[in-house]
């Protein structure tokens, strides 16, 4: 919808300066309908006569270099006589220091405007306009936006409008229609208090770590200066620290005009709790300044809830920890100086993220992406949309686990939303990604002999290392051969021939199985457990609660191992195991960082000790949704809600609850395709008392005994 338009820019076009488009919108005739399409290179931000036209915030969007979306919106009721469109436009991701590596994007990347409106008027006619050299633009107020460091706005700045720049060359990019979720504003935090910190800082806690920005208000004289820096956490003292965003300056200044001045940003946004007031004209109150919080516009599906104010905390973090980190595409964090689409964090959280939302069209936009970043030889870059580009994609450096988000996450899609044409736009990249491990190995049957992020951050590493002490050849295999299951499995729902694929499957557990005789981490154990490796699983079970047990009933696994360690257990006899690592309030667990006062999930088991010391200030973010993925233990196996392979979509479902005597009740609900299914189990007059709905048929195993059931409520 965007033929005829041109890329327009600014003649000069300065790195991190926002520009401002014009275009007049004033007709003789009266409007009966106006549609304007629109896209930037970099991130816009409309308006029509000093309206905002539309509702998502940081548009188009964040998508692989080789296409970007465009977004239509209706704008009939905004054009009165006089009217004017005016689009500022900065970097955002497309070019800038999110692309860090590589020259900030390049020198041929410039930010610039597509755009068209076409005009239906009341006596039949119809006018369109498209991005020409006849639009003006100009330097915009907001003088400086990047995404890792904040925006700074001149309220009282003036530039002369000249004609725009058509850009003779963009880099090859498709211009295609707005597939992914809007991300929106979502919710207004009001600060929790205001106060002075020991060193004399003056600080707003608004109560919860989040992502987006913030709006202010201020009574003002010309040229009075409005400085704020934000946070996650405070120091062991109690003072402003942000040494954790590395190098992300994560500031907003704004020169105040004469008089009464609103603003929030247009162009940035922010992972923060507490904010720093560094100059401020007037006194500041609850009243004029409030938090804003943005993510994709998903909606929320699944429930969690428990007799522990601590659990049902982490409950809370979870939740927390994937709005933060879903603001367009599954970011590893959204404060320091990455905020990355990371795969191996979406791979090990994709099962959590689909009960706790529903991110049906969120991933679908993300795994096109994945598909277009995906290189020649099958291989998947780490970042999805790749925006760094070293030179990860040879052998030596290959990642399992990451990669397996090719495979992992359409087939999780699949099970939680019963769509196959997911698996269908995906399979060929799904098959690709196999060959290329297949290839690339230095090992028939198995993937052995390159570079692996290992159990990332696992506790058991070796000093100086982010790697956990498991054998990374075994972990990489058991995810060979577990994608490689899934593209049978995929391949067989689509009607293809994958008798090749069932065949490597069962040669990749053979081989693992000749090669890996025992395991000598939990992960290790973990992972054979629950990918059907270990042959004699019930000594390999007892061998990991044994080694839990003998830890202090303490975790030691990393980003690989933790997702699937309680599953292990409890589909082995061990769920009072699975149970105290669940409920364990000392270091390393979910709950230790709870009662440090998290409101998100850390990066860290150890982001922050019980003496207020910090892990590090490199790679220590206090929102990383890894570790939530502990959310789907509670409810598959503690709450027991399952769906069936053959039955995708919960079309049928398994309702197998696991209570426990450490919790007086413990209840879930996922709002499916077909209705809410929950399970819920809480102690009483001695006994165990189960409440089940659900809306299509079900099997209900309680204490080993099936209950073959229609859609209803049940209690036990």
């Amino acid at each position: 919808m965007l033929r005829n338009a041109k890329w327009i820019l600014h003649p000069e076009n300065k790195l991190y300066e926002a520009v401002c488009f014009k275009r007049e919108l004033d007709f003789a005739k009266k409007i009966k309908k106006a549609t304007l399409y629109i896209t930037s290179l970099g991130v816009y931000y409309a308006e029509i006569d000093g309206v905002r036209v539309g509702d998502f915030i940081l548009a188009p969007g964040f998508t692989s270099r080789k296409r970007v979306q465009y977004q239509t919106y209706d704008i009939t009721k905004m054009i009165n006589k006089g009217s004017a469109l005016s689009v500022s436009v900065a970097e955002g991701w497309y070019k800038g220091k999110i692309n860090f590596g590589t020259d900030e994007g390049g020198p041929e990347k410039k930010k610039a405007l597509k755009a068209r409106i076409d005009i239906l008027f009341t006596d039949g006619t119809g006018k369109t306009i498209v991005t020409d050299e006849g639009w003006l633009v100009k330097r915009d107020k907001i003088r400086y936006a990047e995404l890792y460091d904040g925006e700074t706005v001149d309220a009282n700045y003036e530039d002369i409008y000249v004609n725009a720049k058509i850009y003779g060359n963009p880099p090859a990019v498709t211009v295609v229609k707005q597939q992914g979720v809007y991300v929106k504003e979502q919710e207004i935090l009001r600060p929790l208090c205001i106060f002075t910190a020991k060193n004399g800082d003056k600080l707003i806690d608004f109560g919860q770590n989040m992502t987006g920005y913030f709006e202010i208000e201020a009574d003002a004289h010309r040229g009075d200066r409005i400085a704020l820096s934000v946070c996650e956490v405070l120091d062991r003292d109690g003072n402003f620290y942000n040494e954790n965003y590395r190098d992300a300056k994560a500031r907003f200044e704004y020169i105040c005009h004469e008089g009464h001045n609103v603003y929030k940003p247009k162009l940035a946004f922010w992972g923060f709790r507490y904010m720093k007031i560094e100059e401020f004209p007037c006194e500041i109150t609850a009243s004029n300044i409030k938090a804003i919080v943005l993510h994709s516009d998903i909606k929320r599906t699944g429930y969690l809830e428990s007799s522990s104010p601590l659990l049902n905390q982490l409950f809370s973090n979870i939740i927390w920890g994937q709005k933060g980190n879903f603001l367009d595409v599954p970011t590893d964090c959204p404060q320091r100086d990455e905020r990355q689409g990371w795969t191996g964090d979406a791979t090990v959280f994709s099962r959590t993220a689909t009960f706790n939302y529903d991110v049906e069209k969120f991933f679908i936009k993300w795994l096109t992406d994945l598909k277009l970043d995906q290189e020649k030889n099958g291989h998947i870059p780490h970042i999805i949309p790749q925006t760094i580009c070293w030179d990860w994609s040879t052998a030596e450096h290959s990642g399992a686990v990451w990669g397996d988000s090719s495979t992992i996450i359409p087939y999780q899609l699949y099970l939680t939303y019963g769509n196959k044409e997911i698996l269908a736009r995906q399979y060929t990249s799904m098959c690709r990604y196999i060959k290329y491990i297949t290839e690339h190995t230095k090992e028939k049957y198995l993937w052995a002999g390159c570079e692996q992020f290992g159990d990332w951050l696992g506790l058991d590493a070796p000093a100086g290392s982010y790697r956990g002490s498991s054998n990374e050849d075994f972990i990489a295999s058991v995810f060979y051969a577990h994608s490689t299951l899934l593209v049978a499995k995929t391949g067989k729902i689509l009607g293809r021939r994958v008798d090749k694929y069932e065949k490597l499957y069962k040669k990749i557990v053979e081989k693992i199985r000749m090669t890996f005789t025992e395991y000598k981490t939990q992960t290790e154990c973990a992972l054979a457990l629950y990918f059907n490796i270990a042959e004699n699983k019930s000594a390999v079970a007892n061998q990991l609660a044994t080694m839990i047990k003998e830890n202090g009933n303490r975790l030691k696994t990393g980003f690989v191992g933790t997702p699937y360690l309680l599953h292990a257990l409890s589909q082995n006899g061990y769920a009072e195991v699975a149970y105290d690592l669940l409920l364990q309030e000392e270091f390393p667990s979910w709950l230790y960082s709870v009662k440090q006062g998290a409101t998100t999930i850390w990066e860290h088991w150890d982001g922050r000790n019980d003496k207020g010391e910090f892990w590090s200030y490199r790679m220590n973010s206090f929102n990383h949704y890894a570790y939530g993925s502990v959310a789907d233990w509670v409810y598959m196996e503690a709450c027991g809600i399952h769906t069936v392979e053959e039955k995708p979509g919960f079309e049928e479902v398994i309702i197998s609850p696991i209570p426990t005597d450490k919790l007086d009740c413990l209840s879930a609900k996922i709002e499916t395709r077909h209705g809410t299914v929950s399970s819920k189990w809480y102690h009483f007059d001695g006994k165990i008392r189960y409440e089940i709905i659900t809306p299509v048929p079900a099997t209900i195993i309680i204490n080993g005994k099936e209950h073959r059931v229609p859609k209803g409520t049940y209690i036990f």
